[in-house]
């Protein structure tokens, strides 16, 4: 879910990191999409037919804590209590249900702070005490946790995969990105998002049998490392670094958005040097092995990767950031063979379903928003067609 001036932001900002995917493809790759605007607001008797008939395995939904579509407007008497008045889950509820029917899994996202639990800032504010979302987490996690009745009484399907926020490396999604302490500068949406990491990672585990896999990092591709920009975000291997120094530990996969900086970047593509020819900042599809191999240094050869977020705008209709239709869908399948060749990526998945009505928004689907199907729509029926 990214809007123009973040990717215009983000293109001048870039710069990233190269490499090669691993020798062994992966044995255990789930395709999926990720689509809030149709799978959480839309009419599910027409979407999930559809998604049915896309092979999807996964979906990715964001499961708001705060804001205008959040689970908790106001504080819970009793947080862990997934029945406590104040939570409305029934949305959720219906996505669940509905994706079970059709035999799809969920990865729920946990995003956005309410503004009781911030002081009354923004949902992209972390929390005052992580206490308040670990316990959300445990609620969401109970009643996922596939012994959970709904509203209507039936027990809810069980969610077996959770992301913690989206992009923390880029200050749409949590702010602020630096502090200066002592003087110097420091990562403070780092040092911030591995409390959160660790308080979800504790909650989900500890929580249906302990069942429940937690993806942290979920970054963005790239930052411009400048504290002193007008905004400033991190890059995501001084992000990764900087969140383990900071402590986040215990969850069981890292998960990125590995999307391209420039029209002629193919996903293949290295992304380019960063500053008087030092490494590149950014880490895409091109140079993928470089978060493997940081990842392996930092917490070891069996740290699982999630590609949670992945795409390319066509053109028609975005004339500034889209390639063509028959491109779109030939990059489609690139990606998918880069993400299945690495072995440690268990999930590959692609943002949109259906472009974003307004053209300045985003225009990566696999239809065009009047619901036309582009060559992309049969690409990615045929990954596991």
């Amino acid at each position: 879910m990214r809007r123009r001036a973040v990717i215009a932001a983000a293109v001048l900002a870039a710069a990233v990191l190269a490499a090669a995917p691993g020798a062994s493809a992966s044995k255990f790759i789930q395709t999926g999409l990720f689509d809030d605007a149709q799978i959480l607001w839309g009419n599910p008797d027409k979407v999930f037919p559809l998604l049915k008939s896309l092979n999807t395995q996964l979906i990715r939904v964001n499961l708001y804590w705060g804001g205008p579509n959040g689970v908790a407007k106001r504080r819970p008497a009793n947080p862990l209590n997934p029945n406590d008045p104040a939570y409305a889950w029934a949305t959720y509820d219906r996505t669940v249900q509905y994706a079970s029917q059709y035999g799809i899994k969920v990865v729920f996202s946990l995003v956005g702070t309410p503004s009781w639990a911030n002081g009354g800032a923004a949902p992209n504010v972390a929390p005052k005490n992580m206490l308040d979302l670990k316990k959300f987490a445990q609620a969401a996690a109970t009643r996922y946790g596939g012994f959970f009745p709904g509203y209507d009484g039936r027990l809810l399907p069980a969610v077996r995969s959770w992301l913690v926020w989206n992009e923390p490396n880029n200050p749409v999604f949590l702010s602020p990105q630096y502090k200066k302490v002592r003087g110097k500068w420091t990562i403070q949406s780092a040092v911030v998002y591995a409390k959160m990491c660790n308080a979800v990672a504790v909650a989900v585990h500890g929580t249906a049998g302990g069942t429940g896999k937690v993806a942290c990092g979920v970054t963005g591709p790239r930052g411009n490392n400048n504290p002193s920009s007008f905004r400033p975000s991190v890059s995501p291997l001084p992000f990764l670094r900087a969140m383990k120094a900071a402590g986040a530990t215990g969850f069981d996969a890292y998960a990125h958005h590995p999307y391209y900086g420039k029209l002629q970047e193919t996903p293949s593509t290295p992304p380019p040097p960063g500053i008087h020819g030092n490494a590149p900042t950014a880490v895409t599809l091109g140079n993928f092995g470089d978060l493997g191999k940081e990842l392996t240094r930092l917490y070891g050869g069996k740290m699982r990767i999630w590609i949670t977020e992945y795409g390319y705008q066509s053109n028609p209709p975005d004339r500034q950031f889209g390639v063509s239709y028959a491109k779109q869908a030939a990059y489609l399948k690139q990606a998918y063979a880069i993400a299945k060749k690495h072995p440690r990526v268990d999930i590959f998945l692609w943002f949109l379903i259906a472009d974003e009505p307004r053209v300045e928004n985003w225009q990566s689907g696999l239809l065009t928003a009047t619901g036309k199907k582009k060559p992309v729509f049969t690409a990615f029926q045929k990954l596991r067609g």
